[in-house]
């Protein structure tokens, strides 16, 4: 079974956006520059990042990048280049492609048939 391992809010205002979130539920924000990219860690992490709290997941902050655009989870998958083909054959499509992150993992966005955006993630780390 596939899980759901992460999280991306979009932003208009990335500052602001940090400041809700941190001081409301006391979440942990990290910019990472040269990603142009905020981690936001919702719980403690291990020294690979992974959360420590089975079950817990953590996620980041991107700018928004279009009206409308909403909140998006990330699942892990074994291949995204298969899940992508069985993307389409189920009736969903691929609306961003596969790109890699660092050394960390592959990741790619599609649409089911209700118009959600899912993330796909496979770890290149093992």
């Amino acid at each position: 079974m596939d899980k759901v391992v992460h999280f991306e809010i979009p932003a208009d205002d990335l500052d602001r956006a940090k400041k809700f979130y941190k001081n409301l539920f006391g979440w942990q924000i990290t910019d990472v520059p040269e990603m142009q990219y905020t981690i936001v860690n919702t719980v403690a992490v291990d020294t690979n990042h992974m959360p420590k709290e089975a079950g817990a997941i953590n996620g980041g902050m991107v700018k928004r990048n279009r009206p409308g655009e909403q909140p998006v989870i990330v699942i892990n998958v074994s291949s995204v280049d298969e899940t992508l083909k069985n993307v389409e054959k189920a009736g969903g499509k691929t609306v961003m492609p596969k790109i890699q992150v660092g050394d960390m993992g592959l990741y790619a966005r599609v649409t089911d048939t209700e118009g959600n955006v899912i993330g796909l993630w496979e770890n290149l780390r093992k």
